[in-house]
């Protein structure tokens, strides 16, 4: 099982490279994570596999030099669903200095993933 999810990871994270080098740059992009993200168990293939978390890495991959930032709401669950996404992150290499959180979303808004650049 461990093999195929490697496998797997492997696979994307080759896929991304390519795709992130085709990847427009812009000053900042958004992703808004779904609610059913945190419906169901969560694993590393589990989380790559929704559509905005793929795009956030993607786009982040296509500037060397941008930030990913975890918009998250003021509270508790909020804050540990984006603890969360920025460990699950961090866990599948990306660089944990360059992925922030940041609570500034009000009320019961989904996360926001956002790729800025320091262009």
């Amino acid at each position: 099982m461990q093999i195929r999810v490697m496998r797997s990871l492997i696979g994307w994270t080759m896929f991304t490279c390519v795709t992130a080098a085709a990847a427009t740059q812009a000053s900042a992009e958004s992703f808004a994570v779904p609610a059913e993200l945190w419906d169901r168990p969560r694993s590393a293939a589990a989380v790559m596999a929704w559509a905005p978390v793929r795009q956030a890495v993607t786009a982040w991959l296509a500037q060397p030099a941008a930030r990913l930032v975890v918009h998250h709401g003021p509270g508790q669950e909020s804050q540990l669903q984006a603890e969360e996404i920025r460990a699950w992150l961090t866990a599948l290499a990306l660089e944990a200095e360059r992925v922030t959180l940041r609570g500034d979303l009000k009320g019961t808004e989904p996360l926001l993933l956002e790729v800025m650049s320091d262009k």
